[in-house]
């Protein structure tokens, strides 16, 4: 339900593309709602008041291992020690005869307690030597058990180099930059194991891109160029005075079927050239923008008896003027199109939000069923039509060309049926 484009830098604005018929792109996934009645589950918020990155929880888990094995190893020394404790101060048993008495610091102790006194004393003795083991083991586990996670920390980031190594090429390779490799040095470990596998995998992807790249440069010479001749060549006929009624109406009507074809062409080459990132940005303000899209959509707009209506505001984004300027006109030439018989309006808001900038264009139309929106992006597709291609309204790569904008320039489209018939478009594109 989309309709192609003129490409932005060869194509002059009276040869711009079709809309399609309203629609939106397929809404974000949403979670599973529950049954009436049935309680919601929210999700618990982390208790970490960091983010548990893999290092970080490699080194709480070589910490809580040694901290483990310090217990148990103390635990087992304290048992050990007790018991030599034990068999190294037993007291034979003392009998004496007669009256003896013994006197030990200064209190006098009959023979007949003193075995009880000194098993009492060398217990107290022993509980205070493994009190103090214990407190000095308690110590010195703590101590070690900081090195051992400063030192688990270090060698962590250490193994895990090579993984950081790989995730600064994705996100270079994901800026287009796909001549980037890996090329890690090393053991041939898992690691390296991994690195050159995505290697080989940027490899054969740089190739299949390179091939798409020229694909592009040669299928925008050899179908631009036939078509142009064939409309060179009607255009002569159809201004030959002498020619007939018949002979006329057939050079129309193949005139606008190769202009039909020449749309369909600039469409699938936009859309080809827009799935990727762009590399070069420039300031570029939405409201000059949206305001050239509306003055080149104003007459077809008023032929059809739409309303238009636009409310502005001064928004500058990072991004490709000529490419901006074919989402607002995209959407707009679909509100248009896509609209009531009669008394149908076309709103136009440009704003900003959460720091992004911000576009809306609402319009009337006929109802738009929810099961729809999850297709109105492909190419070829409209709403409630059978055909795929024939439409007097577009050749079905409007928003399909829309969405490949919009993610070019980093930014999210969403698309909502309004209740009276018509859709609701937002685009938002993030700022500098």
């Amino acid at each position: 339900m989309n309709e192609p484009a003129p490409d932005p830098a060869t194509t002059s604005a009276s040869a711009s593309a079709s809309t399609s018929a309203p629609a939106s792109p397929k809404p974000a996934p949403q979670p599973p709602k529950a049954p009436a009645g049935w309680p919601v589950l929210e999700p618990e918020p982390s208790l970490l008041p960091f983010r548990p990155t893999l290092r970080i929880r490699l080194t709480m888990f070589y910490g809580g291992m040694f901290l483990l094995a310090g217990l148990i190893l103390v635990l087992v020394m304290y048992l050990f020690v007790d018991q030599a404790f034990n068999l190294a101060t037993q007291v034979p048993t003392i009998k004496t005869s007669g009256d003896v008495t013994v006197t030990l610091n200064g209190n006098p102790i009959s023979g007949s307690d003193l075995s009880g006194y000194i098993a009492s004393l060398q217990h107290q003795h022993t509980s205070t030597a493994l009190h103090t083991l214990i407190l000095k083991s308690i110590s010195a586990l703590i101590a070690l058990l900081i090195l051992a996670v400063v030192f688990g920390y270090a060698m962590a980031g250490r193994v895990l180099r090579p993984l950081g190594r790989i995730t600064r090429t994705a996100r270079q390779v994901a800026s287009s930059d796909m001549h980037r490799r890996i090329e890690l040095d090393g053991p041939d470990d898992e690691l390296k194991e991994l690195a050159d596998t995505f290697d080989e995998m940027l490899e054969r992807l740089d190739r299949s891109f390179e091939s798409q790249r020229k694909f592009v440069a040669n299928a925008s010479h050899e179908l631009r160029t036939p078509l142009a001749i064939n409309r060179t060549l009607l255009e002569v006929q159809l201004s030959d005075p002498q020619a007939s009624p018949d002979l006329q109406q057939l050079g129309k009507t193949l005139l606008a079927t190769n202009e039909r074809s020449e749309q369909l062409v600039e469409g699938l080459l936009l859309l080809a050239r827009s799935d990727n990132e762009l590399i070069e940005r420039r300031p570029v303000d939405l409201a000059e923008v949206a305001r050239q899209a509306l003055e080149q959509t104003r007459a077809e707009a008023n032929t059809r008896g739409v309303r238009l209506t636009s409310i502005v505001e001064p928004v500058v984004v990072p991004g490709n003027g000529v490419l901006l300027e074919r989402i607002v006109l995209n959407l707009i030439q679909n509100a248009v199109r896509y609209n009531r018989p009669e008394n149908g309006w076309v709103e136009v808001s440009v704003g900003t939000a959460d720091g992004a900038g911000e576009i809306v264009v609402a319009n009337t139309g006929p109802v738009v069923p929810g099961y729809e929106l999850e297709h109105i992006f492909e190419p070829f597709r409209r709403v409630k039509s059978k055909e795929r291609t024939r439409s007097d309204k577009g050749v079905g790569l409007g928003l399909s060309i829309v969405r490949s904008v919009v993610r070019a320039h980093g930014g999210t489209i969403e698309a909502s049926p309004r209740p009276d018939g018509g859709l609701l478009m937002r685009v938002r594109i993030p700022g500098s």
